[in-house]
């Protein structure tokens, strides 16, 4: 798995904890960062074994107090000589910053057991302050943070999500939008997804199974 370096802040990441099956007892978070979402995992199940992988080392060593097991590496490279499998693998903001994110969702399935889910957060190109900038102003303007980070290679909509789980192999269960524009600075911001439609959202989350 090739990746864009990027650091992302602690997180707990709690609107993706719907997304994991409520059965999954063995969950692996690739490109777990600082381990914030692993630490929301726990707080949620404490009986679940988790796993992470993360590519720098410094994030691995902060995020193993989260974790039952942190692998310092690249995935899937870095699972090669555990042979483990999960009910749930995680790619919470990571597939956006590869290369190929078809290949590495291709390479998980052997890594899934048997009715094994993928959950991704991925950004939504098409959110209402992206498509102004760049429809009214002629902006694309990256930015350390958010749906233009300067890390991502990859850009998608709910459209072109459902598409990339399906040429790689699996049937999207679930999509929905994720954090609504402006609802952590403006009180009517959760009120614009009713106007907006997928328009009003950064991201979304996705759960989706082996076709």
């Amino acid at each position: 798995m090739t990746v864009a370096a990027a650091t992302y802040p602690f997180s707990g990441r709690e609107e993706m904890l719907p997304f994991v099956p409520a059965g999954a007892r063995t969950v692996l978070d690739v490109g777990c960062g600082p381990g914030g979402f692993g630490a929301a995992l726990r707080r949620a199940d404490p009986t679940r074994t988790l796993w992470a992988v993360e590519a720098a080392p410094a994030a691995a060593a902060e995020a193993r107090p989260h974790y039952d097991r942190v692998i310092a590496g690249t995935y899937p490279d870095a699972l090669a000589a555990t042979g483990q499998r999960f009910d749930c693998v995680v790619f919470n903001d990571v597939l956006e910053h590869l290369v190929d994110p078809w290949a590495t969702l291709r390479a998980t399935l052997p890594h899934l057991a048997p009715g094994g889910t993928v959950v991704a957060s991925i950004p939504n190109v098409r959110n209402i302050r992206v498509v102004v900038d760049l429809v009214l102003r002629g902006r694309w303007t990256y930015t350390e943070l958010g749906v233009l980070d300067r890390t991502h290679l990859r850009f998608f909509t709910a459209r072109t999500i459902r598409e990339l789980f399906a040429d790689s192999g699996f049937a999207v269960e679930r999509l929905e939008g994720i954090n609504v524009t402006g609802s952590g600075r403006f009180r009517f911001g959760r009120a614009l997804r009713f106007a907006l439609g997928e328009f009003a959202y950064t991201g979304f989350g996705v759960a989706a199974g082996p076709a």
